[in-house]
């Protein structure tokens, strides 16, 4: 069934992003049943600069929208218009998300319906690849003038609409036009097959856009629910937008639960460094502050040293983790000016007597005599435990025993301290992890996530020791 009320819509944007760009023009054309209704159209004034390259594209100019009336000042005639019927547009997702933000600025609720003619020129002509407008203007031979100006884009969308009426059945059409509209929406370049195939089920995905560039990793309890939930919004987030824009593809691998996706979510996005990926990026390498001691526990220096070169330290003396030398260097500089310590005596000052803190007064005078050593190393200690790891809480190895919720999935989790060993799916891949260990560097993330399940989310019993 083909709507009987449409109204194609196109709209100019200072940009692509609806939460800091803004409408420089609107573009509409309703249609009842054949035949075209009303035409309307309006500058407006974005309350802000329009970039020469937006210029150079729509020929709209800032001299143009100066004296045009701002969007609160056609909304109401605009929502009145679009209320209770379907909009159709070319890549709606990006229209409606910018009417969406426009509207919600005034508290005006607005929630309409909408037809992708991507989505459309896909379902009925499978067998091109290309559905911008421009290519199915040339496809099809459409008469359009005044490309990139709203009202010409909407002229051209109808003229598709119209060239796709007269060489389809109504009951081809109108199933595809059904399909679009009851189905959740969803990126013009993805198709529903591929959320079909999505399991609910813990895991991680994959988005990838063209020429199988990974744009996005993310990870779930459910992994097609989440995945939906990226398509389901109205584009308040800008990632979002430019990720339906973007994607082609998903791919996708089931974990046993919570805590085999947010290990296997870590260790994908420091491998594929995904573009719309900031989280869990691999620092290049982390530091750490090690205090030194003699045989009688005096400490007699704090050394700045990398994470990686620890071995399997136990971290009872390590403090803090740092994205570079220069900044464990700096946090270790603040300490000493603020408890007034010696610089000196922590072997970061080298030849002997009065450190160059005492000359000036900042130093209390551990270095010639006047502060106990004791008291020293206790003020540092005390100063530092802010920032104190957590030492690792077990002799040796352990696995960590993950069920799926329908019980038909077991995952080990081994970890060294702290460090991911690597998960086993089998008692056969459970002995090839320690006869061939191959441990991911020290991470960051890993150590979070460890923590924070030993802190109560995992059942002892769940706890696997290995001697």
């Amino acid at each position: 069934m083909i709507p009987e009320r449409l109204v194609f819509l196109d709209l100019e944007t200072t940009g692509v992003n609806p939460l800091h760009d803004r409408i420089i023009e609107v573009g509409l054309c309703e249609v009842v049943g054949c035949e075209v209704v009303e035409e309307w159209s309006t500058l407006v004034n974005p309350r802000k600069t329009v970039s020469p390259y937006i210029e150079s594209i729509t020929g709209i100019a800032s001299s143009m929208v100066a004296d045009a009336p701002f969007f609160s000042d056609i909304a109401a005639e605009l929502h009145a218009k679009l209320a209770g019927k379907v909009l159709v547009a070319h890549n709606a997702r990006f229209d409606y998300g910018f009417l969406k933000s426009e509207f919600r600025r005034l508290d005006i609720s607005f929630q309409e319906k909408t037809l992708c003619t991507v989505k459309l020129s896909r379902a009925l002509y499978p067998e091109h690849s290309r559905h911008n407008l421009d290519t199915l203007i040339e496809r099809h031979n459409l008469n359009v003038s005044n490309r990139h100006r709203a009202l010409g884009d909407v002229r051209a969308t109808w003229e598709f609409f119209k060239k796709a009426r007269a060489e389809f059945p109504a009951e081809v059409l109108g199933k595809a036009i059904q399909k679009q509209l009851k189905q959740p929406s969803l990126p013009p370049g993805l198709s529903k097959d591929q959320i079909d195939a999505l399991p609910h089920a813990p895991g991680v995905y994959l988005f990838f856009g063209e020429k199988d560039a990974v744009l996005y990793v993310g990870k779930s309890k459910d992994i097609r629910a989440r995945v939906l939930s990226h398509f389901s919004g109205d584009h308040r987030i800008y990632k979002g937008m430019r990720l339906s824009q973007q994607v082609r593809h998903i791919d996708f691998m089931e974990t046993a639960g919570e805590l085999g996706a947010l290990l296997l979510e870590a260790r994908l996005v420091k491998e594929l460094v995904p573009i719309h990926n900031r989280r869990l990026r691999r620092n290049r390498e982390l530091f750490t502050l090690c205090l030194v001691a003699d045989k009688q526990g005096t400490v007699t220096g704090v050394e700045i040293v990398a994470m990686d070169a620890l071995g399997q330290e136990d971290g009872k003396s390590l403090y803090g983790m740092f994205r570079s030398r220069r900044e464990a260097g700096k946090t270790l500089l603040g300490i000493i000016r603020e408890q007034g310590l010696c610089a000196r005596v922590l072997g970061l000052e080298k030849g002997s007597g009065a450190c160059f803190g005492y000359q000036i007064k900042k130093c209390r005078g551990a270095c010639v005599g006047e502060e106990p050593l004791a008291l020293h190393q206790a003020r540092l200690t005390m100063a530092l435990a802010q920032l104190k790891m957590r030492s690792w809480p077990f002799k040796g190895a352990v696995g960590i025993r993950e069920k799926s919720p329908a019980g038909d999935r077991t995952e080990i989790h081994v970890f060294d301290h702290w460090r991911h060993l690597g998960t086993a799916t089998s008692e056969k891949n459970l002995w090839e992890i320690f006869e061939c260990p191959s441990p991911l560097p020290f991470d960051l993330d890993s150590y979070k996530i460890l923590n924070r399940y030993l802190d109560g989310m995992v059942k002892k019993a769940d706890i696997l020791t290995f001697f």
